[in-house]
């Protein structure tokens, strides 16, 4: 199994269509000899073209260099592929790649829907070092519709796809291959043309109604994309994807709470969406385990490695890896199974309704929207005050830990709130959010120094117990305590930012 980023672009030929000589163009000093090749693909999707929507193909190619099943997603301007091999007994697609498409698919069937044959000539086309600037393909194209009442097409196109050549290559390549009469493809892919009128729309959501709601929809219908477009990644362990999911989920939360009473319209149960809020609250769970070991290996070996090698006594290193290794195992496990359980695509469908039923074209009041981000802010507010109140009262460290802790929380979610709402009230709206993010990253970086200095108890603990010396632990525990007593320092200063960006903002 491979994945790559493909750079590539596609030209219609006129009839008559020559070739131009390519040389001393992009670094190009010597065009290969023609390859000959016959390519045979069957494209699979679901009754309803879910990977077609989401500009998602997915086929089982024989023939030329690359036999096999080919996922292609979009990747920016360009398009990632994953390759994996295939038998000649195997008529579905593998396990490898159906999972890299449930959020797409959510759980349906995957069957032929086109066939496209290719006769293709392919020239490398080579610097002076010998390396390979492109390939460019001359495809005489035949394809078949496998869906009722399709039919069948023919034609010329022209594609070139850059290998170790530069972007700019690419650009003066195409240049010279329009000055010789190709154009730009009109279709986004062979498949589309194959499919003609059955080939749908992408996926995406009409934005309707006041500026206010079209702010709400489009920031619902980002968090909902993010958490399609990085599922496959955090399927295959990506570290980054699980944060970014994870924080889609958050979002996707903190906007039913903050702004619920201008979603709930849309249904008659007004439960649903509090039902629809613990559900995510289940994924953002599942990916919150992972990210946490993540997070947590790499803080702990970042503070083992800080200390002379003279503090660091026993097996400290293997003993804190073994332990969250064995985590970080069993949370990765919880995840893919969550991932592809029947609940998380239930999941991600009433999210889909939720999209929908938003994007009503209906006026939400702009003082709404901000009243509604202004009470997230003032409950964030309270919560960092009975902190406050707590220190002055007495009560227990602990109690006053979990009051910030629940104050950091509420932050995150008065951020999320001037995020959506920046589309309406502009740069005092940002200016906000960059303001929260400092105060609740001061407040974060104490409770994290809490979470690690519980664990690295835990860890000390069981290495005394195993006859090891635990010195190193208890200092480590010292050193960590003492940052996040150092991050406090700033929560003042940060908070007097905060109110001063919400007094130019809501006044």
């Amino acid at each position: 199994m491979a994945g790559k980023l493909e750079v590539e672009r596609k030209y219609e030929l006129p009839d008559g269509f020559a070739l131009p000589d390519l040389t001393g163009v992009g670094g190009v000093t010597a065009v290969g000899e023609p390859d000959d090749q016959c390519l045979d693909a069957v494209y699979y999707d679901t009754a309803g073209l879910h990977l077609a929507r989401g500009r998602v193909t997915l086929r089982r190619r024989t023939g030329g260099n690359d036999a096999g099943w080919h996922l292609k997603h979009p990747a920016g301007g360009e398009r990632s592929e994953l390759q994996v091999p295939a038998n000649n007994r195997q008529k579905s697609p593998p396990r490898a790649v159906t999972d890299q498409v449930r959020a797409l698919t959510r759980g349906a069937d995957l069957a032929p829907v086109a066939r496209i044959r290719t006769h293709r000539v392919e020239r490398a086309l080579k610097a002076a070092d010998g390396s390979t600037v492109a390939l460019l393909a001359d495809d005489r194209v035949s394809t078949e519709s496998l869906r009722d009442g399709g039919g069948a097409r023919e034609w010329h196109e022209l594609e070139i796809e850059l290998v170790d050549g530069d972007p700019g290559a690419l650009d003066r390549l195409d240049a010279a291959l329009r000055r010789a009469g190709a154009r730009p493809a009109s279709s986004p892919s062979k498949l589309a043309q194959a499919l003609g009128p059955d080939y749908p729309r992408p996926v995406g959501v009409r934005l309707r109604g006041s500026k206010s709601r079209r702010a709400l929809t489009a920031y619902l219908a980002a968090q909902r994309d993010a958490l399609v477009e990085h599922d496959p990644h955090v399927r295959e362990g990506d570290a980054e994807a699980v944060h970014k999911m994870r924080v889609a989920t958050r979002r996707l939360r903190s906007t039913l709470r903050s702004f619920g009473p201008l979603l709930a319209g849309g249904t008659d149960d007004p439960a649903a969406l509090d039902r629809l809020h613990d559900e995510i609250k289940w994924v953002t769970g599942l990916l919150g385990e992972v990210r946490d070991c993540d997070v947590m290996s790499e803080r702990l070996a970042a503070l083992v490695h800080a200390e002379p090698p003279e503090l660091v006594l026993g097996p400290v290193a293997a003993r804190i890896t073994s332990l969250l290794a064995a985590r970080a195992a069993e949370a990765r496990r919880a995840l893919v199974a969550g991932l592809d359980s029947r609940r998380y695509t239930d999941v991600l469908d009433a999210i889909d309704a939720l999209v929908l039923r938003t994007a009503r074209p209906e006026r939400v009041p702009r003082r709404r929207l901000l009243r509604r981000a202004r009470k997230a802010l003032r409950r964030a507010d309270a919560r960092l005050a009975a902190a406050d109140a707590g220190l002055d009262t007495g009560i227990a460290a602990t109690d006053v830990d979990q009051r910030r802790h629940a104050a950091r929380k509420a932050y995150k979610r008065a951020r999320y709130a001037a995020e959506l709402v920046a589309p309406v009230a502009g740069k005092s709206a940002k200016r906000l959010a960059d303001r929260v993010t400092a105060l609740q990253d001061a407040l974060g970086a104490h409770q994290d120094a809490l979470v690690t200095g519980d664990l690295l108890r835990q860890y000390g603990i069981s290495a005394y117990g195993a006859g090891e010396n635990a010195f190193t632990y208890g200092l480590l525990h010292a050193r960590t305590d003492e940052h996040g007593r150092l991050a406090l320092r700033d929560v003042p200063k940060a908070r007097r930012k905060v109110r001063k960006a919400a007094k130019a903002l809501f006044g």
